[in-house]
Formats: C-alpha cells, structure tokens, sequence
C-alpha cells in the first residue's frame, strides 16, 4: 500500500528554530522610529515586548534554541504530520505528487501555537502578568489564550468585529482558555472610541485591533503585547514546520520542486518556506516559493513596498513592506486571518530579492478548492487555509497541462471546525467575491509616510 502519513518521533522535534536573516544575500530594510525616522533599539520595544523577544526580533544566528519548557508543550501536538494527498492527486489526474504539512492538529486547530507557546512562556520568565493581543478570524487570538492558560497569564484579545460577528465559537474557544475576548473598534480605548465616533458600524481591521492592543500595552507596566504574524521572531518560531517537513520529505524519498503557502501577515508562509528557501541560499535545490494571498487584500500583488505603519492609529515602529497603506480597510471577506493591510518585512524583503513569487485569489474559487480537498483527503480548511489549497491545486493542474510529474509541498495551516457559517453560505450560494474599492486604496497609499530615501 502506498503510504500516506510520515510521522516523526519526538526525539526528532528540532531543538533550535531557524532564522533566515543568518543567510540573506543581503539584510532587510531596519526599522525606524516614526518620530526621529532612526532606526529603533531595544528600548523603544521595551514597552511592548520582553527581552529575549526583542533579541530574538534583531538577532542574525542561524539557529536560536527552543527552550525545553517549550518543547515540552510542543509534545502536545508535534511532531505534526505530513500527508501525500493520493486522493486529491486521483481526483485532479495529474502526475503532480501533493504533499501537505497539517497544522490542524494543534489544541487551538492551527500553526499559530507554534509562537503563542514560546511568546507566552518568555513573558511569564520576565515576571508579565498580563498579555494583549489582537486577531482576526480568531486562530491567533485562541492560540495565545491557549498559550496564557499554560503559563498563568492574563489575556485580553481584540477581535476585528466583522470576524466576531461571523465567528462565534472561536470566541467561545478563547473563553474556554481564559481569555477575555472584545470586538474590535472597541469603546475600551482612546482610538477605538475615535474609529467608532467616526463610524459606529465600522467592520473593523486588524490594523485597528493592533492599535487598541498596543495601546492598552504600552500604558500599562505589568502588560505586554503579543502578536500572531508579521514581525521576525513570529516567523522565526514557525519555522519549525518547514524543518519537519524537511525530515517528514526524506523519509517519503522526495524533495519538493514548488512550495505553496497562503499569506496574510506572513506566519504559516514562513514557517513553511524559510527553511527550504535557506537551504537554496546556502547552496541547495533552487524551488519555486509561491504565496497565495487573497484578492480582496493583496498586498504583495498590489501593495506599495514601503515604510508604513503596521497598525492603523500609528503607535507602531515603521517597517519597509509590501502595503495597501496603514488606513485601509479590506472587505469583510472570510478569510479573516488574511485582512491585514501589509505583509511581513521579511517576506516583503525575500519577494523584492526574488526569492518567491506570489499571486492571488478571490474567496469563491478557494472554497471550491477547500471543497474539492474535503471531499478527496476528509480535512475541512480554515478560509485562509484555503488560498493554500487553490494554489496547489493550481500547480497541479499545470503539471497537468505540461505533462510534468512535479512535487508539491504545501501548508495546510488550520482546520475550518470553526468557520462552518462561511461553508454554509457557500452552498448556499450567499458567499460572493468582495472587491476593495480602488478609490480607497488610492487614498491609503497616499497617505504613506514620507520617509527619505
């Protein structure tokens, strides 16, 4: 019988997480302070993150140890395994071989405890007794609630309130954690109270949800802010999926030629791709990196690559990345972890060098892939998870087409257990591809700051 899962042991969980800003060609942008335009130091993170965190976020060692304690609650859950999609190969007809690595298997149903766990535990080492976060459909937000009930850490999440109107039982999971859970623009801040005055029905972002985190954060000194994606110790943590996946491909005999992630702030993407597109910089196989993003917020297929802010009341450092502008608001489309205005510094950097190449999709075709997966391997996607889904599939069917018998690797980051509202209107045929207004996106462009050269 053909085999299907590739299981690791324990023993072969990797000990160290790997960071690609060890092998860059050459180094990203640096991140400069919004007031003097500098480039920022520790200090200026102090107030919103822990040491060893800010150290992680700068540092340029290949390998950063896991903590023990960390690895220790990893056993919860990975090793995560690697399926070969016989199914879904049968179903396309190609002689593409598909291979996925499945994040679903996590206590929150997705990847992003793979930075929750540590971001939490480095906290509580530094004495933080309270932690504030923002999220989108909620897989972050369950995660650090997950997190912070491990570790006795109090967490407030602000939830982008488009996702918590259409997903209530993922904020029910954040109160089974612990977790106290408020719809974001909330009256619990200074700028969550201006966005609401200005429009009281505003569908939220997570640019906003950031801000109204990072401010409760940075005003108060026994509470710390955490984020799901974006910054470079986030990515860092997950690269512990690709290093798996790596092992997970050797014990199936294969390499992947194409390697597909869906991209929002950038998270699960490089957790899958860092360490393969690290292994090219060093010398290795030269693979194709595709990113899937959606067609309502793409901003790497139609961002600016500039400085800006990553949250929208700019309390935040600015980075150099790939943006629609701080102020947009993307469509209250479903995939909820995928409405972030920018896309991570470090992604936003390996695109510009041409190290990966992206496209995007609308929600419509990535459920019918989700669909098509379902039906052919038995796992529901999350809607983010989905982009991932079509852009594999996309690649085998060219492999189709060329009559190339290719290897596929994608990340399935995250099951949909919680998003079955978002199924239901696509059967029934409520769910309907959103589209940003141009005028919109002009507007928030414009309004980049203006940063010298």
């Amino acid at each position: 019988m053909a085999t299907t899962q590739y299981l690791l042991d324990a023993s072969r969980m990797p000990k160290h997480w790997y960071n690609i800003a060890a092998d860059l060609p050459s180094p990203p942008p640096a991140v400069l302070h919004p007031g003097t335009l500098q480039p920022i130091g520790p200090a200026d993170l102090a107030p919103l993150f822990p040491m060893e965190l800010i150290l992680q976020e700068v540092s340029t060692e290949r390998e950063i140890e896991i903590p023990e304690p960390v690895r220790e609650v990893f056993k919860l859950w990975r090793p995560a395994p690697l399926f070969r999609a016989h199914r879904l190969e049968k179903a396309l007809g190609t002689p593409a071989k598909i291979y996925y690595k499945y994040e679903g298997v996590s206590p929150a149903g997705s990847h992003k405890p793979n930075t929750a766990v540590p971001q939490a535990w480095f906290n509580a080492q530094a004495g933080v007794k309270k932690l504030t976060t923002e999220t989108g459909a909620g897989q972050w937000g369950s995660s650090l609630s997950f997190a912070g009930s491990l570790f006795g850490l109090d967490v407030t999440v602000f939830q982008v309130r488009v996702s918590y109107d259409q997903k209530p039982y993922r904020r029910a999971l954040m109160e089974t954690y612990g977790a106290r859970c408020v719809a974001s623009p909330s009256n619990e801040t200074a700028y969550g109270r201006a966005v609401l005055a200005q429009r009281a029905d505003h569908p939220g972002s997570l640019g906003i949800a950031i801000s109204e985190a990072v401010e409760i954060a940075a005003q108060n000194d026994d509470t710390k802010y955490a984020l799901g994606s974006v910054l470079n110790h986030v990515l860092l943590h997950q690269t512990i999926i690709g290093q798996e996946a790596m092992l997970q491909l050797e014990m199936a005999g294969d390499d992947p030629d194409v390697i597909v992630g869906c991209t929002g702030g950038g998270s699960n993407f490089a957790g899958i791709a860092f360490p393969f597109i690290g292994q090219q910089l060093r010398g290795g196989k030269k693979r194709r990196i595709v990113a899937v993003e959606p067609a309502a917020c793409p901003s790497l297929t139609r961002g600016k690559y500039a400085y800006d802010f990553g949250d929208t009341g700019h309390m935040t450092p600015l980075t150099k990345m790939h943006t629609l502008g701080s102020t947009f608001t993307p469509p209250g489309f479903h995939a909820g972890g995928l409405r972030y205005h920018g896309m991570a510094p470090m992604v936003s950097h390996l695109k510009e060098l041409g190290l990966l190449e992206a496209t995007a999709y609308h929600q419509v075709a990535c459920f019918e892939a989700g669909v098509l997966f379902a039906r052919s391997e038995g796992i529901v996607p999350a809607p983010e998870a989905n982009h991932a889904v079509k852009g594999a599939i996309v690649e085998a069917l060219r492999c189709k087409a060329e009559g190339r018998s290719e290897t596929i690797l994608f990340n399935l980051c995250g099951h949909g257990h919680f998003d079955m509202a978002a199924y239901s209107n696509y059967f029934a045929g409520k769910l309907s591809d959103q589209s940003y207004s141009e005028e919109e996106l002009a507007m928030a462009l414009s309004g980049l700051p203006s940063v010298p050269a």
